[in-house]
């Protein structure tokens, strides 16, 4: 069984090994042992944090094998982008230049850096270990952050983002990059994406253009991979579109990556999860529902095949899948079809 719970201090060496393993590209991890002994640190602080409002939270959370006790994967909620470090991304959009006199009419795309998603809920440092990329544990690992949202809304603002990876090769070098590089800056990609993982963001309102950039000036290959994602965060884009994520034209400053949203209301998982309380029991067969207890420090969740009744508050679950979440008898659940 596959569970989704919040990290602890002992998962130290999984996170470090999944930074590792993510590779170039994935901001959020960086290899940096302090740096991510203070993301743990962080994380169980705001998991134990009692609030109403959204402010600088970070609750970072590890996909467990129940049978081996492997920490297969990551995901992380940030519940206000922007309130302490400046949270930058360019703005694809379209200036008219027109003469009537010689009729000419052109419509031109430019790149505006801005700081639109400030206060914005965060889903970030999704990552899912090649073994495990199968069967529903890529869903369970960023769908139940949802249900964790509607549980605790007030936590979170009303809009939620994901920045989406964008395209690099092998060795971390982006095209998109490659022209600012050798534009304006004189440091490669992933020294950039380290230091900004690492939070030393100063460097980007220096040496960052200030006016806005005519796309057709830049190379034909960085032009390609605006609003395109890295070929491994793929299956993690089509998650989000099918939640009623959209793409409103902002992209990552370093790789052009796209920036999804989604207003809190209209994402499906949360419209569609239903309260219910438990009795324990057996409930064999039926159909894989994603499920999850209504703690906070003790969240769990996970996938289980159940019979249940729409109609109905209570739901019956098995023994394995109620020791799994922590719960007993009376507890309240929430459930979402996947």
């Amino acid at each position: 069984m596959m569970i989704l719970r919040p990290i602890q201090e002992s998962d130290y060496p999984a996170l470090l090994n999944i930074a590792h393993e993510s590779g170039h590209g994935f901001t959020s991890l960086p290899i940096n042992e302090e740096l991510l002994q203070n993301k743990i640190a962080r994380s169980e602080a705001s998991f134990e944090k009692q609030t109403d409002v959204p402010s600088d939270e970070g609750y970072l959370f590890v996909l467990e094998d129940s049978e081996t006790g492997e920490v297969v994967g990551t995901s992380a909620i940030e519940a206000a982008v922007g309130l302490d470090d400046a949270f930058y991304h360019y703005h694809l959009s379209k200036v008219i230049h027109s003469s009537r006199t010689l009729d000419v009419y052109k419509a031109v795309d430019i790149l505006t850096l801005c700081n639109d998603y400030t206060g914005a809920t965060e889903l970030c440092t999704l990552f899912l270990k090649g073994d495990y990329r199968k069967g529903l544990n890529g869903k369970l690992l960023s769908k139940s952050r949802f249900m964790f949202i509607k549980q605790h809304q007030q936590r979170f603002a009303d809009t939620v983002i994901a920045e989406m990876r964008g395209v690099s090769d092998d060795s971390g070098q982006s095209p998109f990059w490659q022209w600012l590089e050798e534009h304006f800056f004189s440091m490669d990609f992933p020294t950039a994406d380290y230091l900004t993982g690492i939070g030393q963001k100063v460097f980007i309102a220096e040496l960052m253009p200030k006016y806005p950039i005519y796309v057709n000036l830049l190379s034909k290959a960085a032009q390609e991979v605006i609003g395109q994602v890295h070929d491994n965060t793929r299956p993690a884009i089509e998650l989000l579109k099918s939640e009623g994520f959209t793409f409103n034209g902002y992209v990552d400053i370093f790789d052009a990556g796209p920036t999804v949203e989604a207003k809190v209301d209209n994402i499906r998982t949360v419209r569609g999860s239903q309260q219910k309380v438990v009795k324990v029991g057996n409930n064999a067969g039926g159909f894989p529902v994603m499920i999850a207890n209504d703690k906070l420090a003790g969240y769990r969740a996970t996938v289980a095949d159940l019979h249940f009744d729409s109609s109905s508050n209570e739901i019956i679950i098995g023994a394995d899948v109620a020791n799994a979440l922590n719960i007993v008898d009376g507890d309240s659940v929430s459930i979402a079809t996947l």
